[in-house]
């Protein structure tokens, strides 16, 4: 059975819309795009690039699929790991208007995403990361499908824009497996489910 890890760039306010293009997702009018460019360094890219040597799946929504094939294959330089994973890795998008997908190794979903991606993790594996897809992350999220959550939190504030944990986000307890910080102040997180959601009270008797 394998893990489905969320892997996302935020801000320090949750926003985890357009962080590396300007014209990557400009949805509701959003004037933000490419925030977390001048904060990338060597130590975040070791960390993406170990969190990517781990994944055996990814799982990605229309937009985020469409952005992704068109810019990776066209990496083909052996010696960026990223490109090398993400180029062979099994790739299932999640689309009700796409007909086809055609980024090597990729295979359309159409059916029910929470039945689906429930499926998905019941295969031999051992991680089935989602980069990205705000839209489908909001969906996995509200069927309760995340296991852990890789979270780079940036030093801006961008007071708009979609944010990782918006309405419908399913209540539960996360323990910090491993965190740390990069020479440009961004925040590495790694957070795994840690079960239900606990409670306690510091009223008087």
């Amino acid at each position: 059975m394998r893990k489905l890890v969320v892997v996302t760039f935020l801000s320090l306010d949750g926003v985890m819309q357009g962080p590396g293009i300007p014209d990557e997702d400009r949805d509701g009018g959003f004037e933000h795009g490419g925030w977390l460019v001048p904060h990338f360094d060597d130590v975040l890219g070791e960390s993406i690039t170990d969190w990517h040597q781990r994944m055996d799946g990814l799982l990605l929504g229309r937009k985020t699929y469409e952005i992704f094939a068109a810019y990776w294959p066209r990496v083909t330089d052996p010696d960026n790991p990223v490109a090398t994973i993400l180029n062979s890795v099994p790739k299932y998008v999640a689309s009700r208007t796409l007909e086809t997908v055609e980024w090597r190794n990729s295979t359309l979903l159409k059916g029910d995403v929470a039945e689906e991606v429930a499926a998905l993790k019941e295969e031999p594996g051992s991680e089935l990361q989602v980069i990205g897809s705000a839209a489908l992350v909001q969906t996995l999220m509200k069927h309760d499908l995340v296991d852990e959550y890789r979270l780079t939190i940036f030093p801006v504030l961008l007071g708009s824009g979609k944010r990782l944990f918006a309405g419908g986000t399913a209540p539960a307890g996360l323990t910090l497996a491993e965190t740390s910080t990069s020479s440009t102040g961004v925040l590495i997180n790694r957070f795994e489910r840690s079960g239900e959601l606990e409670y306690g009270s510091f009223a008087l008797d």
